[in-house]
Formats: structure tokens, C-alpha cells, sequence
């Protein structure tokens, strides 16, 4: 590529990591992993957007290529920047690929590593402290007592030159990055914490209304997004299968490898949706239940956010998708954004980032 589209690709990417991470006001596990986690953060406005009417909802799944370096910690001022708004937020953690994570360091800012279900931490001024909300040592320290300042070194580690592949799939010489995803821990997961969001809501966060949810999710994230939304379209026989559409006002899918078959021809993010679902056969037989290209039409509202100058999931994948919804009857709505690439979607230093909060308030008030 140009020299130039690889350097501005770099520049707004390092502009997305150089935020500090926000601790959430509150962390709670849905299922016994490290990883199964998720971090809320309660409006954070002088008052409710609109007086007398709880705040929407929004779930937030991280992208990274469904890669274990790659954690919920870089969307956590993304995740601010939309509590900042006036929205609650969900920030789910899941089970990526390539190696099992050692205890919260992987899980993110405000895991414990041993919690089970429930919520661990003190309780936080506005939030419900019954079930003992909050973070734990008041700067989100990890299991191993490391606090989550540090945290993005890890998962920034491809992209600076550590010892895994970075977003682009490139290797670091002499080493052979993590594989994509946890077939079907990844899906498992995403789909038993979306099913426990309400009943966590209630309990923790009395500002938010789950009624008013909006599932959003960045590069990989905006693919499982887009998969939260089409599980009642899923074959009968698959785990996830609901009887009936999710309960959302709608998706906001940014950036989203949300067409396998294109993603795989352009080799978006190093031949990650081939690792994630397996070798030739394992691929075609498992398609069905994870590309959402082939889960159409939803029923629900959807909008795709998309840099006209991504490098690392290009415009194509979210064209395809677009054009599968209009074959199936359905319109999702496609924005394109000029001289925007991958990571200014969810950096609240980029105009792009504004964008996104606008095309979530849209359908989530």
C-alpha cells in the first residue's frame, strides 16, 4: 500500500490507544471464566437526557480480530465517551483465540479473576451496592495486582511490536501470532452475556433502561454485533438459537467484518474469519451459524459506520453485507465516512467518534 495511507492508517490508529483507560462503575460476571465479565459505566450527566426517562442501554463488544491480546481495556474511553452522553454502557469481555488468559489481566479493567456470578468490588456513589458493585482497590487493579493504567500494553503489543500479530495480521519476525477466536467459546459467551444483561441491569444499574438497548461493536466486535442481532435466524439445531429476535431498538455495527466470504477473499485481518471457524471443511459447516451475511433479513434496525479509507476491514465487507440485507428484503443503513480508516470510530478524539454517538442516539432514543 502507499506509503502515506500506511502512515495516516498508523497515526489514527495510535491516536485510538493513547486514551488512557476508564474504569467502569461497576463489574459483574456472567459465567465462572475471567473472561466473562462486563463492565458498566452509568450515565454520567448532570441529568437524564431526556427528564423522568431512564437512560438507553448500550452494549459495547470490542473488536481485535477475536484475538486474546485484544480485550475490552481499548474500548473503555470509548465506552466513557458515550456514558459521557448521557447513555449507560455495557462493556462485554468473551473469550477470544490463542491462549488461554491468566486470570483479570486478560479480563480487563475491573475484573476479579476468581468472581463467579455476580459482581464483585465496593459499591460506587449511584449505583446499587447490595450485590457489592464497583471496581475493586479503586484503580481497577487486575487480578495480579496490576493497575489497569498499564493495561493497554497488551493489547497494543501487535501494533507497537510485541510478540503477536497485529490488527493488519502482519507477524513480528520470529513469531507466529494468537488465531482468531474460540470456536464456540467466543459465541457462547456473547450470547449468554447478552441474555444476562437485563437481569444485571436491574440489579446494578437502576439508571438504564434494557428495554432501550442498542448493541454496537467495532471490526470483530461489529461482526458479533451484527450476530447478536440474527440468532432467531440461526439453524434450529445451534445453541444460540432464540425463538424469537432479540429484544433491541437496533445495531450499530462499525467497521464490521460482517461478510465472511469477502472477508476471507481480502484476507481481512491475516486470515482471521478462516481461524476462527476452522480449516476448509470445518468452515463451510460452521458459516451458517456465525456469518451474518447468511442471517438476513433480522427484523431489526441496523446501521453499518464505515471509514472509506479502512485498511484493516475495508469498505467492501460492509458494502456486501448491505447489498445481502437488500436481497432479503431488508435496508440497513450504510455510513461512509470520507478520509476516515479503522480506529477514529471509536477514538473520542476523532470527529468520526461523534458520528457514531449520533447514529446510536438515533436509534436508541
Amino acid at each position: 500500500m502507499p506509503d502515506d495511507v500506511a502512515a495516516r492508517a498508523a497515526a489514527e490508529e495510535e491516536s485510538a490507544f493513547s486514551h488512557p483507560p476508564v474504569d467502569p462503575d461497576a463489574t459483574a460476571a456472567y459465567g465462572d471464566h475471567p473472561d466473562q465479565v462486563i463492565d458498566f459505566y452509568a450515565p454520567r450527566t448532570p441529568e437524564p437526557a431526556i427528564p423522568g426517562v431512564l437512560a438507553p442501554l448500550i452494549v459495547i463488544l470490542h473488536g481485535g480480530a477475536w484475538r486474546a491480546p485484544y480485550d475490552r481495556r481499548h474500548m473503555t474511553p470509548f465506552a466513557d465517551f458515550l456514558a459521557r452522553r448521557g447513555f449507560a454502557v455495557a462493556n462485554v469481555e468473551y473469550r477470544r483465540g490463542g491462549r488461554e488468559t491468566e486470570g483479570a489481566a486478560d479480563a480487563g479493567a475491573g475484573a476479579k479473576g476468581d468472581a463467579g456470578p455476580g459482581v464483585t468490588g465496593d459499591a460506587v456513589p449511584g449505583v446499587k451496592g447490595d450485590a457489592g458493585a464497583g471496581v475493586q482497590g479503586g484503580q481497577g487493579a487486575d487480578v495480579q495486582g496490576d493497575p489497569v493504567a498499564g493495561a493497554k500494553d497488551d493489547a497494543v503489543a501487535g501494533m507497537q511490536g510485541g510478540q503477536v500479530e497485529g490488527e493488519h495480521g502482519d507477524p513480528v519476525a520470529g513469531e507466529r501470532g494468537p488465531v482468531a477466536g474460540r470456536w464456540p467459546d467466543t459465541f457462547d459467551d456473547v450470547a449468554a452475556a447478552v441474555d444476562a444483561l437485563p437481569a444485571l441491569v436491574r440489579e446494578i444499574l437502576p439508571q438504564a433502561d434494557a428495554r432501550r438497548m442498542v448493541v454496537t461493536g467495532h471490526s470483530a466486535g461489529g461482526h458479533l454485533a451484527l450476530w447478536v442481532a440474527a440468532r432467531h435466524l440461526l439453524p434450529a439445531d445451534a445453541p444460540w438459537y432464540t425463538a424469537r429476535p432479540a429484544p433491541l431498538r437496533g445495531v450499530v455495527a462499525l467497521a464490521p467484518i460482517a461478510d465472511f466470504a469477502v472477508a476471507e477473499k481480502l484476507d481481512v485481518c491475516g486470515g482471521a474469519v478462516r481461524q476462527l471457524l476452522g480449516d476448509e471443511e470445518e468452515f463451510v459447516a460452521r458459516r451458517p451459524y456465525a456469518d451474518p451475511a447468511l442471517l438476513l433479513p433480522t427484523g431489526i434496525a441496523t446501521t453499518l459506520v464505515q471509514g472509506r479509507t479502512d485498511i484493516d476491514v475495508p469498505q467492501a465487507v460492509a458494502e456486501s453485507y448491505a447489498d445481502a440485507a437488500a436481497k432479503a428484503g431488508e435496508v440497513v443503513g450504510l455510513t461512509l465516512l470520507e478520509d476516515v480508516g479503522h480506529f477514529p470510530l471509536i477514538d473520542p478524539a476523532a470527529d468520526a467518534c461523534a458520528v457514531v454517538a449520533e447514529e446510536i442516539a438515533q436509534l436508541a432514543w
